[in-house]
């Protein structure tokens, strides 16, 4: 070992899980140069790795990682509705009573004659009440500031005031696609608007951030959602091209530690033209390993808790809905071609099961015109699997990336069967059979407007994942539980395969980016009700330390290392 070969920094710690082919025994030690890994090996052998210059971290007890990879998040979105938002999402709100008076409280907050709330995705069976507050209840709060509810990103409920703002009377039509889905209104028997409305939320004239709040919330969402829960990697569904900017001004002066991957969501962000000309409008000046555009995110359909996901059964709410489907069978050749032409990988939200069957039958053949491509992914495959084998078949003939949520078995696991029928409930999530038939799945939050508090802490997902307890504390068919360091792998390895990233994240291994996280526990060694206590302590992003919950992590010499490993 030469000088020059030297590490830049040294980090021990007595567990190091390193999620590659060989994981070591005891204290261990990741040796980094110019924010690589350049060796993992066992703490005994770390002398040779250290020069006159090398930084010695040593960690102790504690547990060091790989970083967390999030494939699926609208951090934007997530971060701005944390800023301005009043929170009424239950358990907080137990009931419609205390969404209310939580509203009330808040009315001075209002902006631009709005006060917008944030529910649950599945509102109505999160609150005791077991349905949505009422269009009237709404209007007991105020009359003349418009209120409203976005629960969960699909469906808003709407006060008196907010409907007529939007524009919504008793004659509205509404428009035939609004980029989540097809939009509806729902009415009464006299054919008067209730105030819940589906795939809507894009149509609605709700407030905005000013510049600077968008860049403070974005700064801070970050971090509070993101860094501090030991994520280093976020694909991340764009929302807006301001958001892309804040983003590359934080990242290039240095006031975030991230490494963004961007979907540019289309229409509702950017024309697929545009997405695919990203070069002659992106113009980042952040470095391509910080933030790069990294495909196209398109809906084929809605979510289940508008009654909007594209079913092969008619919903059980309603006898003779199957959902909608947003895409023709030629615009998805079209995404595909010209994603694939543009070097962009294609990501497609497809929740129900026609709309991944139509999605994979369009699909099939494109990645044959194009060998070298991008993986294709559908979004939420995975989730709810009423037919495994003819879904998993039409994945396979479409070459595509299954990327599901398992933090949505928290999220929403009991509540499916309400909506589409008691067949549902032992059909989502099978994951140990996805694992056991050769399937690489990862775990994303796809965190959104409602969702749940701690949604971007992948232990959560990760807990999801192996003890597959819902939001009420059922078990969702225990046999498809998996393993924590199963679950670990989903949430790192998996992540990164599902960006096409596997050969520079998500294991420690030499060549691998050196993004790495400090755990106060080993989650290898807790039993799995404990998986969400774990906290994550510190952050390194490309070998340096961006985030800590302590003081910085003991930095010596080697002589004080050598004397601790004697």
């Amino acid at each position: 070992m030469t000088r020059n070969s030297a590490a830049d920094t040294v980090i021990r710690a007595d567990r190091v899980i390193t999620l590659g082919a060989v994981e070591l025994e005891g204290p261990a030690a990741v040796c980094i140069r110019d924010g690589l890994i350049q060796a993992v090996v066992p703490a005994s052998d770390v002398r040779s790795w250290v020069g006159d210059g090398t930084t010695v971290v040593d960690l102790g007890g504690r547990t060091l990682m790989p970083g967390f990879v999030d494939p699926h998040a609208h951090a934007e979105v997530a971060a701005k509705a944390s800023y301005q938002m009043v929170d009424v999402r239950a358990p907080q709100c137990p009931d419609i009573a205390a969404v209310l008076r939580t509203l009330r409280d808040h009315l001075a907050h209002a902006r631009e004659g709005w006060l917008v709330g944030q529910g649950n995705l599945f509102f109505d069976q999160k609150l005791a009440d077991q349905r949505f507050p009422t269009r009237e209840e709404l209007d007991s709060v105020s009359t003349e500031i418009a209120i409203a509810i976005r629960a969960g990103g699909h469906l808003s409920i709407l006060n008196s005031r907010a409907l007529e703002l939007s524009g919504i009377d008793d004659d509205y039509e509404a428009v035939e696609y609004s980029i989540t889905g097809k939009p509806a209104v729902q009415r009464d028997e006299r054919g008067q608007p209730t105030g819940v409305v589906t795939e809507m939320d894009k149509l609605l004239p709700f407030p905005g951030l000013t510049a600077e709040e968008s860049r403070a919330a974005l700064e801070s969402g970050i971090r509070e959602l993101f860094t501090a829960n030991g994520v280093t990697t976020i694909g991340e569904i764009s929302e807006s091209r301001d958001g892309l900017k804040a983003y590359d001004d934080a990242l290039a002066e240095g006031r975030m530690a991230a490494r963004i991957h961007v979907y540019l969501w289309t229409p509702g962000t950017v024309s697929l033209e545009e997405a695919c000309a990203h070069s002659t409008w992106t113009d980042f000046r952040s470095a391509e390993s910080l933030i790069k555009i990294q495909g196209v995110k398109a809906f084929s359909d809605g979510g289940y808790s508008a009654a909007r996901a594209a079913l092969s059964k008619p919903y059980a709410i309603d006898g003779h809905n199957c959902g909608e489907l947003a895409l023709t069978k030629e615009q998805i050749i079209r995404l595909a071609r010209r994603t694939q032409e543009a070097g962009l990988q294609l990501a497609v939200h497809a929740n129900g099961d026609r709309a991944q069957l139509e999605v994979c039958e369009a699909l099939a053949g494109v990645s044959d015109e194009y060998p070298e491509g991008p993986r294709i992914r559908i979004e939420h495959a995975g989730n709810f699997v009423p037919d495994y084998k003819g879904l998993s078949e039409a994945w396979k003939a479409a070459a595509i990336v299954p990327v599901p949520q398992p933090v949505f078995i928290y999220n929403f696991g009991e509540f499916v069967p309400t909506y589409v029928g008691a067949y549902a409930r032992d059909l989502q999530f099978p994951f140990r059979r996805m694992i056991d038939d050769g399937w690489t799945i990862s775990g994303s939050s796809d965190v959104w407007v409602g969702s749940e508090v701690s949604q971007t802490n992948p232990f959560l997902s990760i807990a999801s994942a192996v003890a597959r307890r819902t939001f009420h504390g059922e078990v969702l068919t225990p046999d498809q539980g998996v393993s924590i360091y199963e679950a670990l792998r989903m949430h790192t390895v998996g992540g990164a395969y599902a960006l096409g990233e596997e050969h520079t994240r998500g294991r420690l291994e030499p060549g691998m980016l050196a993004d790495l996280i400090v755990l106060d526990r080993d989650p290898l060694a807790v039993p799995p009700e404990e998986l969400l206590d774990i906290k994550v302590e510190e952050v390194f992003l490309g070998g340096k330390h961006v985030y800590s919950t302590t003081s910085t992590p003991g930095i010596g010499n080697f002589s004080a290392l050598a004397a601790a490993e004697s």
